[in-house]
């Protein structure tokens, strides 16, 4: 009896509440469609009648899921996004020639396209980020944690982000809500761009750093603060810490020391205490 009252208490209270579900697996499914039909769509849909055709379901898909977080005008906005995929795939086609020219492991386009994890959470943030500047709620995020749960990279739909963009590996990066990046950054795994603050009063302040033009940030760094600036042609090096602004054309780097030494002429046997 006791199992029966909770369960009639939640489903009074979601009821009360018209909570609207998001259908999570169709937007999924819905995101590996745009993206196969924006890159190699044209190997599955033999005529531009097809190709078309595929379009104008992908517009439905997208329509309906923008009625289901309550958004008004919903195939008005979905035709406004499509219209906008055209800039977002040159976009995307600049970040592709970027990888290819720095990534001495890639070898082609169809390699990048398939297997490169990094490139998909560029593709889908800026998707995500067009539907985002357009006010549309709930499904910017929806959009960007598929990403996120793909591919390990956290990018929110909310932050800026340039040309030539290169995520190198990519697991554990986080890019927060306020970033600011420029065009030809390049970053590797485990790079933090984050906030110094998470209180809730600064929600509406920029709370995430911004990185200029033509900057490397290597593994593991983590560079916090809405106030800090990254010089453009500048290099981050690994698992260095960063709260202050860095000038342009500057190197940090984290100096530690190693020894290195033969095993072969100790002077006595090595005794272990575990």
């Amino acid at each position: 009896m006791k199992s029966k009252n909770i369960s009639q208490v939640l489903f009074d209270k979601n009821k009360a509440e018209q909570t609207v579900p998001i259908i999570k697996k169709k937007i999924e499914n819905w995101l590996e469609d745009l993206f196969a039909w924006l890159f190699y769509g044209h190997g599955q849909c033999e005529t531009i009648q097809m190709f078309q055709h595929k379009e104008n379901e992908l517009n439905q898909e997208l329509q309906f899921f923008l009625s289901q977080v309550g958004y008004i005008n919903e195939d008005e906005l979905a035709d406004s996004f499509f219209e906008d995929l055209l800039n977002i795939h040159q976009d995307l086609l600049a970040d592709l020639d970027a990888i290819l020219e720095f990534d001495p492991a890639a070898k082609s386009k169809d390699e990048v396209l398939l297997a490169y994890p990094g490139f998909f959470a560029i593709a889908i943030y800026r998707m995500a980020n067009n539907l985002w500047n357009k006010k549309v709620p709930v499904l910017p995020r929806v959009i960007s944690e598929y990403a996120h749960g793909k591919t390990g990279i956290d990018i929110h739909p909310g932050a800026t982000i340039g040309k030539r963009f290169f995520i190198d590996h990519g697991t554990g990066i986080v890019i927060g809500e306020t970033a600011i990046i420029g065009n030809k950054v390049k970053i590797y795994q485990g790079v933090t761009l984050g906030a110094l603050s998470v209180s809730k009063d600064k929600a509406e302040v920029k709370r995430h750093p911004t990185i200029e033009d033509n900057v490397i940030i290597y593994a593991n760094a983590t560079i916090l603060g809405g106030n800090t600036i990254v010089g453009r042609d500048s290099v981050i090096g690994g698992n260095v810490w960063i709260t202050d602004s860095i000038p342009s054309k500057t190197l940090v780097y984290h100096k530690s020391e190693i020894s290195v030494r033969s095993k072969n002429n100790f002077p006595e046997p090595i005794n272990f205490s575990i």
